[in-house]
């Protein structure tokens, strides 16, 4: 699908996916939907975030009026089989975040483009090193990067991507 000569609309709320779409140079609309998102228990994490990209897109078509292009993305959190999405609160965020520590974990991105004419459903995968958090390290990112947004609790942009990951492979 060629987005390059068509008008974007980002159905997110995300700074971070704005951020990256303006650092990369598109211009685009921001227009939103809520969505619903639970998914199948029985479905594979590996699955879990193509299907919510695909879910917000569809939810968000309306916005398509003639020769635009959406593009929604979801990305998850993923230690063993548990998966791990946006904390409730902080206790949520510390149990997520102690989970986390010294482990290596995946993150899963989907991301769905979507036109009039089109659709592409697809995702990366990276693969992240944590080193261990201490209780106070926890509380500390809790209380200044509000981390109640992000899927596993952490943005890797932010102070613990810069002092607590020790390494990521992948996209």
């Amino acid at each position: 699908m060629d987005i390059l000569n068509k008008k974007i609309i980002l159905a997110s709320q995300s700074p971070r996916r704005r951020q990256l779409l303006e650092q990369a140079g598109f211009t685009f609309e921001i227009k939103t939907k809520p969505i619903d998102e639970s998914f199948p228990a029985d479905m594979p994490v590996n699955d879990v975030a193509p299907f919510l990209a695909r879910q917000k897109a569809h939810a968000a078509r309306e916005f398509l009026t003639g020769d635009e292009v959406l593009l929604t993305a979801d990305s998850v959190v993923i230690l063993g089989d548990t998966i791990y999405n946006k904390p409730e609160d902080a206790e949520d965020a510390r149990r997520i975040l102690r989970a986390l520590s010294g482990q290596v974990h995946r993150v899963i991105t989907g991301v769905c483009l979507l036109s009039k004419e089109k659709e592409r459903v697809f995702y990366g995968e990276s693969r992240v090193h944590f080193a261990e958090l201490s209780d106070a390290e926890i509380d500390y990112y809790i209380r200044t990067c509000q981390p109640f947004d992000k899927a596993g609790a952490y943005a890797i942009q932010e102070w613990i991507g810069l002092c607590k990951i020790d390494r990521i492979e992948g996209t």
